[in-house]
Order: C-alpha cells, then structure tokens, then sequence
C-alpha cells in the first residue's frame, strides 16, 4: 500500500489557525463504519451516540509549554529549542534551531537567567540531549518561561494557553495536544457520566512524531516513533466489565486509540500497563479493543489518516474527508471532529 493512497486535497483556508469559541459546539461529522451513511450534527450531539454502559477512553495528558526562545552564551544569538521527552531529570531530548550552532558544550540561558542549558550529546534525528539548570521546580521555570509547541500549519499566536489543553488534562508530559479531546467541556462530560456512560482515563504523552511526514513510499517500510503510556488497574478493570455486558468501548482520539490496542490482548481484554509503544496502525489492523472512535480530521498521507482508514475503510474515510471538504469543515488540531461509530 502506498502513501499516495492517503491523499486527498484540502484548501488551506480550512486549516483552523484559532479554537472554536464554545468547544463542545464544533461541527462533528457522525459515519457508520458498517454503512456508507453520514450525518453532520454539533460536536455536543455526540450523547446521543453512546449508550448507558458504554465507556468512554480519555487521554488525561497534558502539554508542556515545551517552546523555549534564548540566548546563545558568549555571541547571544536568538535560539529556540522544543523539548521532545525527558531523558531523565534535567535532561532532555530537544530539537534546537539553528542547530549548526548547538554543538555538544555549547552554552545557553533563557528569561534573566532563571535558566540555563548545555548540550551534552547528540540525540535522534538531528536532536540535541540537553542539560538544564534551575532553582526550584523545573515544571515551574517552564510555565513562566515556555510557550505552547502548537503544530507547524498553525500561525496564529495563543490568547491562552489552556485553549491547547483537554479540559481534563492532568499528567504533564506532552509535546502536542491528543485534540479529538479539546471538544469537550466540563458540563458535556457531567451530561454523559449521568447518562451512564463511564469515563476512563490513561495517558500517553504525544510526541511530535505524530507530525512527522511518512517519507517511505510503502508504508509497511514506515517507523513509527515511541510514545510513554499508562494504564491504570482501575481503568483496565471498568474497559474489561464494558466488554464483558457486550457494550461499545469509544476511544477519544488516535492516542487513546493507540494505547488500547498496544495493551490489549487477543481475547480483546486489557490489564493495567506502562511503556513505550510505536504501534503503526492501518488497514488491515484488526481492532481487538475499540469499538468507536472520536477524532478530528487528520493530514493527507498521515499515519493517524491511515488509523481511522484501518477502523473504516480507506474509501470510506477519504470520501468522508472530501465531503467535509465541500460542507467546509475545519481541519486538523483546532478543527472539527469526527464520530466513527
């Protein structure tokens, strides 16, 4: 299978550059995997699509402010740095522009001076590992100091930085947002808990490999890139008896998605876990947990376009995807969303 079988055209001023006003009030795009049919309702109707018994997957990650503007020490040029995942510590992966100049021992500070950073070796794919130094509490620096790492297609500047957070993030760790998430809203969550519906949570922290292009023409030759999940006792014990009364198990967003099929097994139940996973999920992947799947509309020739092709049909989702097209839906991290059911 190639990656121009993933493509599809998509003008540029459907790329949302700012998050929708009220977030539960998105467009949401409903397709039956079984059928060809399609509905286009408000993002708040999506109770009307679960059922009491049902549950509900969330990732509870939340966003590092992870953009770093500073000084190079000694020629104080102007340096950027985006922290990828923790080595350890005070350690980071980080990718460094312009990275001719961050050589290893080379020496830099950011805000007055509340924090410093040397690179200490060389890392993945142009990368650089990078020391910090501080007072206090490193996550705290960062808030003061970071800027939200919103994805390269988006050019407008945050008003807020919690418009780049889930409404129920928790566990700081990622480097992109999982986005089929920022449509809901405490009030919508309460909704669907009364109605039955269970919320579990895991977490997996997004790593900006996610907006890697797949450079491999097959994309069986495609490597995915590693992500940290986490899978609590409890959540796995309330996925489990869902599947167990026959009800629907609906992940919110390719994350969630992805860390329920790295855990579960071939009688399609999950126990309590954590790890790396770089599963690379497209068609003919056999689902052996999910049932459904809430997500936004994904790049042309993605992996997580070929994720939702794997749960719907290749067919299907690219006509999905230029009918949204012509209906004018807005795409990609600030966009609508997307009911496979």
């Amino acid at each position: 299978m190639k990656v121009t079988d993933f493509d599809y055209y998509l003008p540029e001023e459907l790329i949302a550059q700012v998050p929708i006003e009220k977030r539960d009030e998105a467009k949401l795009m409903v397709i039956d995997k079984n059928n060809k049919e399609i509905e286009h309702k408000i993002f708040k109707d999506v109770i009307d699509y679960l059922e009491t018994g049902d549950c509900l997957v969330l990732n509870d990650t939340r966003v590092l402010p992870a953009r770093l503007i500073g000084e190079k020490k000694g020629s104080g040029g102007k340096m950027e740095f985006l922290l990828l995942k923790r080595v350890d510590k005070d350690n980071w992966e980080t990718l460094v522009k312009p990275g001719k100049r961050a050589k290893i021992g080379s020496r830099f500070t950011f805000g007055n001076g509340e924090l410093k950073a040397e690179v200490v070796a060389l890392g993945e794919e142009g990368s650089r590992i990078v020391k910090f130094e501080y007072e206090g509490v490193f996550e705290s620096v960062l808030d003061r100091l970071g800027q939200m790492p919103l994805p390269p297609y988006i050019k407008e500047k945050l008003e807020d930085k919690e418009q780049y957070q889930t409404v129920y993030s928790k566990e700081r760790g990622s480097a992109a947002a999982p986005t089929a998430g920022l449509h809901f809203t405490e009030e919508l969550l309460s909704e669907i808990k009364n109605k039955g519906i269970s919320l579990v949570f895991l977490t997996l922290h997004v790593g900006l490999g996610t907006f890697r292009p797949v450079k491999a023409e097959d994309i069986t030759d495609h490597v995915m890139h590693s992500e940290y999940y986490t899978l609590s006792k409890e959540s796995a014990e309330v996925i489990n008896k869902t599947k167990e009364m026959g009800k629907k198990v609906i992940a919110v967003g390719t994350t969630s998605c992805r860390t329920l099929e790295t855990i579960g097994d071939d009688n399609g139940r999950v126990k309590e876990s954590s790890g790396w996973t770089d599963i690379f999920i497209y068609p003919g992947y056999k689902f052996k947990i999910i049932d459904g799947l809430i997500t936004n509309f994904h790049l042309p020739q993605s992996t997580l376009l070929m994720l939702v092709s794997a749960l719907c049909g290749r067919e299907k989702i690219l006509n999905a995807y230029n009918t949204a097209v012509k209906e004018e839906y807005r795409f990609f991290s600030f966009g609508d969303a997307m009911l496979i059911k």
